[in-house]
């Protein structure tokens, strides 16, 4: 959410910790360090931490600005970070990726504690996926490490990550949108009591998991908390890292992550198809972003990422994504974003007055928005209208490219095999009324290999 009024706003969801807090400012990104926290944020630049993080691609780097610009009496001094042009969050990420943000958390504990330091927050919240790689964008969650102390984000580690990874490894269902109904975490009570027997025959989930679950309720009364020594809290932090490595998902692949397998058997369709769209991504002017939707395992986002310096690829389906996650980390490219979003029911807003966290519509406006073999499945699987539909890509992209699927299409016929046809409205013309009234069509083209039609628009 950026500032529209020129003046400094702080972020809605950035109340929580008073070692300072993040504002915009002639829309771009600053955070502001608070004087109570001038001693950790001395020590955590002086002790080396912060410049092995950037150096290391693990954190975002930010530039000081030496000058007050909110007005505010607390303040010590001002970041200006990297400004990352789109924002996600854990509710839509994969396995993989909220696992591999796990990882990261665990690694930078470690590496602050090399600098006499300790990681005070553990939520995926202080992680985006940016340039191909998770990376961690809080500076001002470290501080100076005392002998003997706990880890203060033990829970929160065990709640925002161990609980929803644990419960898709055993479960083999994507489970991750628990965290938008548990921003803080899944509690450890609610993770103990539905995952199976058997899983506390792993000794880390035992102890992080039913252990850490049972302690926690056996007493509202305040504990003494047990001193740790360093090399504990190194052992604790290498035993949640045994335990994040030995989970896995991806029990029961589904029919969407094999869709351009099965594409491929239809003679010349995507290839026809890959030529059309590549013509008109050289011909459209001035294309910085775009988003692919219901975009499979991201053969037309790979496309649209030769001209676009953002593409997002969104789909319903978690192992579709997951498995252009993994391709993304094996070609390493970097600048495709992977996402988990039911278009059907895309993320809302949530958090206080529904303003920490906005919307996935509200975030993904592009310049160019793509619903390749789509229309259908939401039109007839999930009966929404061409009004909604059209209403839903003008808020998603100036440009759209959409592909018309015809009745008589063999997919169509698969869906209807089990439906009653009262779609007597899906019709070519009907869609087109329909779009008419948000875009102008600039070029059509019926592709020779099936009853299918590529439209290229500009909204009005």
């Amino acid at each position: 959410m950026l500032s529209s009024t020129g003046k400094p706003e702080s972020h809605p969801s950035s109340y929580r910790d008073p070692s300072g807090y993040v504002f915009t400012y002639q829309d771009e990104i600053y955070r502001q360090v608070n004087k109570s926290f001038q001693k950790d944020f001395d020590f955590f630049i002086s002790s080396g931490l912060y410049s092995s993080l950037v150096q290391e691609n693990l954190l975002i780097p930010h530039k000081v600005i030496p000058q007050n610009l909110t007005g505010n009496a607390a303040w010590y001094t001002t970041l200006k970070p990297e400004q990352i042009g789109f924002i996600s969050y854990p509710y839509e990420w994969t396995f993989n990726m909220l696992k591999d943000a796990a990882s990261l958390t665990l690694h930078l504990a470690l590496k602050a504690l090399e600098h006499g330091m300790i990681l005070k927050d553990a939520t995926p919240f202080n992680l985006q996926f940016y340039q191909g790689r998770m990376v961690f964008i809080d500076s001002l969650s470290f501080e100076e490490y005392k002998e003997g102390e706990p880890w203060i984000a033990y829970r929160q580690f065990c709640e925002n990550f161990i609980g929803p990874l644990a419960l898709m490894h055993y479960v083999g269902l994507p489970l991750q949108q628990l965290l938008a109904i548990y921003p803080d975490g899944i509690p450890l009570s609610y993770v103990k009591s539905l995952l199976p027997f058997r899983s506390k025959l792993n000794i880390h989930l035992y102890l992080h998991v039913h252990l850490h679950a049972s302690y926690s309720s056996k007493s509202s009364v305040q504990q003494k908390k047990p001193a740790l020594s360093k090399q504990k809290l190194i052992h604790l932090l290498n035993s949640l890292q045994s335990l994040i490595s030995s989970l896995k998902f991806g029990k029961f692949e589904n029919v969407w992550g094999k869709y351009y397998e099965e594409a491929e058997t239809r003679p010349g369709y995507l290839e026809e198809k890959k030529q059309i769209i590549a013509g008109w991504l050289t011909s459209l002017p001035q294309l910085s972003t775009a988003i692919d939707v219901g975009g499979n395992a991201g053969e037309f986002a790979a496309l649209a990422s030769r001209k676009c310096e953002r593409v997002i690829c969104a789909d319903g389906e978690h192992f579709a994504v997951e498995k252009l996650y993994r391709k993304i980390k094996t070609e390493d490219t970097k600048n495709i974003i992977p996402l988990c979003v039911d278009f059907t029911n895309p993320s809302p807003a949530i958090g206080v007055n529904n303003e920490e966290r906005s919307s996935f519509l509200q975030r993904a406006s592009c310049d160019l928005a793509m619903g390749l073999a789509l229309i259908h499945h939401l039109a007839i699987g999930k009966n929404i209208s061409f009004d909604l539909i059209a209403k839903m890509f003008a808020h998603l992209g100036r440009y759209v490219i959409i592909e018309f699927v015809a009745k008589e299409d063999e997919k169509v016929k698969i869906l209807l095999q089990n439906k009653k046809d009262v779609y007597h409205w899906y019709t070519e013309e009907a869609f087109l009324q329909s779009f008419s009234t948000r875009f102008h069509l600039i070029e059509k083209q019926a592709l020779s290999s099936s009853p299918r039609t590529l439209y290229l628009m500009e909204r009005l």
